[in-house]
C-alpha cells in the first residue's frame, strides 16, 4: 500500500482509468469499517481498478477542538499499517486544514473525488456526510455521479448483538472499562502499539522494572491498570500487567503507558510494541505511601497472571 499525503503526488499514470474509493476516519478499522473495506477490495477486483483509501490527519474532531481532542483509538502510524494489512492499494490522507474546512460539497466532488482520484466506484457508509459544515451527503453524491460517471455504494451499519458498531460505542465501552465489549466491537482486542522510550525507571526501584510506551496522543481511550498480553517481542505474546495514567502517588501530570511484562529481563528500549488490552483490573488510585502501593501492585500482578492464564490468545 502506498502512502499520499498531497493531491499532487498521486500517480496519475497507474489511475487514469479510475478509481474504487471509499472515504472516511476510519479510526478502530472496527467491524463497520472492515465491512467497508471488503466491498472496496470486491468491486476492485471486478472492475480491475485500484482501490483507495482517503482519509484525514488530523481527524477533524481535532482540528474543530483543539482543546477537547478525541481519544483517539489509533495514531497515524497505527492506522497505516492496519490498512496496509488489508489488500488496499493506495492511502491517500491529506491534512486537514482551514482549506480543507472550508471546501464545498460540489467542489468537494469534482476536485478531490474525480479529477484527483479519479473516482468510478465510490463505497461509503449509511451515515457518511462530507465537505463544509457537514453539508454533503449520499443523495447528493450519487446526483453527482449519475453526471460525472461514477457509481456510490451505500452500506447499512453493523450491528452486533442489539449496538451499532462505531468507533464512537468502542470509545465508550474503553472508557468504561468494558473491554469485552470494546473486543467485541473490534473484531479483536483492544490495542495499543508504541515505542519503548526511557523513562524515571520508579517502577524498577519498586520491584516492578516497566517498559515505557510514547502514547503519541493527546488523549488515551483507556485509563486504569490492566491485565495485557505484549507482542513485537518475540514469535509469541508475552503476559504482563499495564497501568495507564498519570502516577498520581507521585504526583504525576502527563498520562504514561507503563508495562510490566512477567518474567522477562531484556534491554528493549526502542523496540517497536504491541500491547493488547484483555481486561481491566482497576482504576488508577493515590496512595499515601509506597508500601501500599507496592503491595497493590503484587495483587495487580498475581490478578492478572490468573486473568491471562486463562485467556484464550
Amino acid at each position: 500500500m502506498q502512502l499520499v499525503r498531497h493531491l499532487d503526488d498521486l500517480p496519475y499514470h497507474e489511475l487514469q482509468d479510475g478509481t474504487v474509493v471509499s472515504i472516511g476516519a476510519y479510526d478502530g478499522l472496527h467491524l463497520g469499517h472492515q465491512q467497508l473495506l471488503a466491498s472496496v477490495r470486491k468491486a476492485s477486483n471486478k472492475t480491475g481498478l485500484p482501490s483507495v483509501i482517503m482519509s484525514f490527519e488530523p481527524m477533524p474532531r481535532e482540528f474543530f477542538a483543539p482543546q477537547r481532542p478525541t481519544a483517539r483509538l489509533m495514531r497515524f502510524r497505527e492506522k497505516f499499517e492496519a490498512l496496509a494489512q488489508q489488500d488496499i492499494d493506495y492511502f491517500y490522507c491529506p491534512r486537514f486544514d482551514a482549506n480543507m474546512r472550508d471546501i464545498s460539497a460540489p467542489d468537494f466532488i469534482r476536485r478531490i473525488l474525480v479529477h484527483g482520484l479519479g473516482a468510478r466506484h465510490i463505497v461509503v457508509g449509511d451515515d457518511f456526510r462530507f465537505a463544509r459544515r457537514r453539508e454533503g451527503h449520499v443523495e447528493q453524491l450519487q446526483m453527482a455521479g449519475r453526471a460525472l460517471e461514477f457509481d456510490v455504494e451505500q452500506l447499512p451499519s453493523v450491528i452486533v448483538d442489539g449496538v451499532r458498531v462505531s468507533s464512537t460505542a468502542i470509545r465508550n465501552a474503553l472508557w468504561l472499562g468494558d473491554m469485552q465489549t470494546a473486543r467485541t466491537l473490534l473484531g479483536r482486542y483492544y490495542c495499543m502499539s508504541g515505542t519503548v522510550i526511557r523513562g524515571e525507571k520508579v517502577g524498577r526501584t519498586l520491584g516492578f522494572p516497566t517498559a515505557n510506551v510514547d502514547l503519541r496522543r493527546r488523549q488515551s481511550p483507556v485509563m486504569g491498570i490492566f491485565a495485557v498480553r505484549v507482542r513485537g517481542l518475540g514469535a509469541s505474546a508475552l503476559h504482563a500487567v499495564a497501568s495507564v495514567g498519570t502516577r498520581p502517588t507521585f504526583n504525576g501530570v502527563k498520562p504514561l503507558l507503563e508495562v510490566h511484562i512477567f518474567d522477562f529481563d531484556e534491554e528493549i528500549y526502542g523496540a517497536y510494541i504491541h500491547i493488547e488490552f484483555i481486561s481491566r483490573l482497576r482504576s488508577e488510585i493515590k496512595y499515601d505511601d509506597i508500601e501500599e502501593l507496592v503491595a497493590q501492585m503484587h495483587r495487580d500482578a498475581d490478578n492478572a497472571r490468573s486473568i491471562l492464564a486463562t485467556t484464550a490468545a
